[in-house]
């Protein structure tokens, strides 16, 4: 049966972690969320409270997990887990801060700054993906889930990657241009999925991050 209405998704991007802070690639290693990443995650639940969720999606990565975890208290859902919405796996450069990555690793580097879509990476404790087999990943697992669920509500909780990811293919973006738009914690960005084709609403809603203002004072 034809679905006429187009599946809603809103893709959030995990709180702040220590290492977003201070700049040091994560990738797939697993990093909790900080003091701030626990706020941002408590204000994200109560911004979306009132919103109808169908199904919560998550990354395995405690990251994700965790903010996805308290949207789920706010709005009753059970969290469904996939690990193929985890951030792409950067091999050698995972755990380092980016000035280091350029010392150690000067034209690994210079390939990824360079947006070379089927570079590959030094080896760490992950085996690295290039960008295409990244982006494949994260289409095909968010795409899946829209199929599942015509014409439903999704939100989907995941990484910086996933989020540019998703963008790149609702804009038809080659991925091969520079990533000049913002990927921020916490964010909540808008899409549509109609005939398994992306569309975009809204990217990087941040006002309910600010901190409450007393107006009763």
């Amino acid at each position: 049966m034809h679905n006429d209405t187009p599946t809603r998704i809103v893709l959030i991007r995990h709180g702040e972690t220590a290492w977003n802070a201070e700049r040091r690639l994560q990738g797939h290693l697993d990093i909790d969320l900080n003091e701030e990443g626990r706020r941002q995650a408590r204000a994200l639940a109560a911004a979306l409270a009132h919103e109808h969720v169908d199904v919560l999606v998550s990354s395995d990565l405690a990251r994700a997990t965790e903010t996805a975890k308290a949207l789920g208290e706010a709005t009753g859902q059970p969290l469904y887990i996939d690990g193929r919405l985890r951030e792409r796996c950067y091999g050698g450069f995972e755990g380092l801060l980016y000035a280091d990555i350029a010392a150690r690793y000067p034209q690994e580097f210079a390939a990824w700054q360079a947006r070379d879509v089927d570079a590959q990476l030094p080896p760490g404790q992950n085996r690295g993906e290039s960008f295409r087999e990244f982006y494949d990943r994260v289409l095909g697992a968010v795409l899946g889930w829209a199929e599942d669920n015509p014409g439903k509500s999704l939100a989907i909780v995941a990484h910086g990657g996933v989020l540019e990811c998703i963008y790149r293919a609702a804009l038809g973006l080659s991925l091969e241009t520079p990533r000049d738009f913002k990927v921020l914690n916490a964010s909540v960005n808008r899409f549509t999925v109609q005939d398994g084709k992306l569309a975009l609403v809204s990217w990087g809603e941040v006002d309910h991050l600010r901190p409450a203002v007393l107006d009763d004072i």
